[in-house]
């Protein structure tokens, strides 16, 4: 199994930039996309499904032009769930699980914080409430698999100057303090499980040249059950991806 993860900062426009060209010989069977912008109707799926996709579910944010995650597959989906049952987070689109075979995939748009100290306590409940959802589905589903844009750099190696941004949203102790909690409590990073010295980034502001100078957070996460560690054959950023502010992240899995 392969799965890419990416925020593409509206999907409209990633397919402007050569989305769908970039995954022609590519060998993702899931895709996992973040802040979508957009509805299914408003884009050209039959594009994706010229590349042997289909559109497992999608959960677009009510206020247009908005967040919103969509998943597609080339394996067959034993269920797709839109949302996670809490309006607020349901009605901006933040969350989409869908199932394959034993593996539960859940693709998350965290809440960013970036725009002021409201949004940044809703991204604090969206934690507390997502990391009690995300548990209490554990409790069925063991093999699960939770990707997406995290808004998170854990550590100081996920982030290119830890020191200047030690109080800036995204890198703060308490978010930080949640990621390490998270990955204590039957979770693993794989891509930290699979490098565990390798400085990568997954976004990088527009302003001041930073993608040119990599001075990136990693922020996309594949997050896999414990029970998962054993089948990761590589999980890497695929840094000359560049349809987003983000790149993807790819991770593959051998056989169950």
């Amino acid at each position: 199994m392969q799965i890419l993860t990416y925020n593409v900062n509206g999907i409209r426009a990633a397919m402007r930039n050569g989305l769908i060209e970039w995954l022609t010989d590519k060998p993702y069977d899931i895709l996992c996309f973040q802040e979508v912008k957009a509805t299914p109707d408003q884009v050209n799926l039959s594009e994706f499904e010229a590349l042997g996709y289909h559109l497992v579910g999608w959960n677009a944010a009510q206020k247009k032009g908005y967040s919103g995650v969509a998943i597609f597959s080339k394996l067959p989906t034993d269920r797709c769930v839109i949302g996670c049952g809490i309006d607020l987070y349901d009605y901006e689109g933040r969350v989409i699980r869908a199932d394959f075979g034993k593996i539960t995939v859940v693709n998350a748009y965290f809440p960013s914080g970036t725009s002021g100290d409201e949004r940044q306590g809703v991204k604090m409940k969206f934690l507390d409430d997502f990391y009690d959802w995300i548990h209490a589905l554990k409790l069925t589903e063991q093999q699960l698999i939770i990707v997406g844009d995290y808004n998170i750099a854990h550590q100081e190696i996920d982030i290119h100057d830890p020191v200047r941004n030690k109080n800036t949203t995204g890198f703060l102790p308490e978010e930080r303090d949640w990621m390490s909690k998270w990955f204590a409590s039957g979770f693993t990073d794989a891509f930290r499980h699979a490098n565990p010295d390798l400085v990568e980034y997954s976004w990088w502001s527009y302003r001041a040249g930073a993608r040119g100078n990599n001075k990136g957070w990693r922020i996309d996460y594949l997050s896999i059950s414990d029970a998962l560690q054993d089948q990761v054959v590589t999980c890497r950023q695929l840094l000359a991806a560049i349809h987003s502010d983000h790149c993807p992240v790819w991770l593959q899995l051998t056989a169950n």
